[in-house]
């Protein structure tokens, strides 16, 4: 069973940054990972995701903004999120595959972002 725990949500004013951390317990090593978010009435979309190898993709209203990054010696992954909008206000999720773990990966709990105008 693998735990992901979240951190580093908060409120920010635009133009500010914040970084999310994701790190997985466990004896699980974390491979591909991606980052979500679901605002209030909105689905949830996939923001960032960074595979094994390292290859990035991005949600096209985040690049240039935001980077993730896999630090495989503390098993996390982090997202760089840059110059803040009101529109990035939302719950954020890791997601992440594991090497031998369930197929369907884990979810993290979730942490929340609030970007003030």
């Amino acid at each position: 069973q693998v735990q992901l725990v979240e951190s580093g949500g908060g409120l920010v004013q635009a133009g500010e940054s914040l970084r999310l951390s994701c790190s997985a317990s466990g004896n699980e090593l974390i491979n591909a990972a991606g980052w979500y978010r679901q605002a209030p009435g909105k689905q949830r979309e996939m923001v960032a995701h960074v595979t094994r190898s390292g290859s990035t993709s991005y949600l096209d209203s985040v690049k240039g903004r935001f980077t993730v990054s896999r630090d495989s010696a503390k098993n996390m992954v982090n997202l760089q999120m840059n110059s803040l909008k009101p529109e990035d206000t939302a719950v954020y999720l890791c997601h992440v595959f594991t090497v031998t773990g369930d197929p369907r990966g884990y979810w993290g709990q979730g942490t929340q972002v609030i970007v003030s105008t």
